[in-house]
């Protein structure tokens, strides 16, 4: 069975926590930290090569989701039960816990998004943008557009966790 690609860069490895999942097809290198219950799924790639990444608990880091940084400049910090969903990208920000950010979306260096948010799917979070607790941001760039509701901020969590159960089927 393919293994994940763990790479060192510059003397420093990716660490992990307890229980965390990562996919055969994924590629996670350098100066990387994640916590416990984490789950990097297929294709995906977090490259803490030029900064650091670090990652809290029940994170999961979906199907082609890239997260990245900006050398001498901007680190990755993403908080806990956060979802980064298929093919986003998370570049040289802050995004804080219990976030969903959606398929597709690009969240850009310097930009922090609070507690309990969703970003869109296809949304643009552009450099420096502060996204405040307890909203939906979509568009290109991305705006405020409504209040999460108390059912979609219990959703977020549920989906963290659901990623969890999901990573127990691929284990022997």
């Amino acid at each position: 069975m393919q293994q994940p690609i763990l790479l060192p860069v510059e003397g420093k490895s990716p660490a992990f926590g307890e229980n965390c999942f990562l996919a055969p097809n994924c590629t996670v290198v350098g100066d990387v930290v994640m916590g416990d219950e984490c789950t990097v799924w297929f294709n995906a790639v977090v490259r803490g090569d030029v900064n650091s990444i670090r990652v809290g608990n029940r994170t999961n880091i979906q199907d082609g989701a890239v997260i990245h940084c900006t050398y001498q400049k901007a680190a990755t910090t993403i908080g806990n039960e956060v979802s980064i969903g298929h093919n986003a990208i998370v570049h040289g920000c802050t995004i804080h816990n219990n976030v969903l950010i959606g398929m597709g979306a690009i969240v850009m260096d310097d930009a922090v998004v609070e507690d309990n948010c969703i970003i869109a799917a296809g949304a643009i979070v552009l450099e420096r943008t502060r996204c405040e607790s307890g909203w939906i941001y979509a568009g290109i760039p991305a705006k405020k557009v409504k209040q999460v509701s108390a059912e979609q901020i219990a959703g977020m969590k549920r989906t963290a966790g659901n990623y969890v159960m999901y990573s127990g089927w691929f284990k022997p």
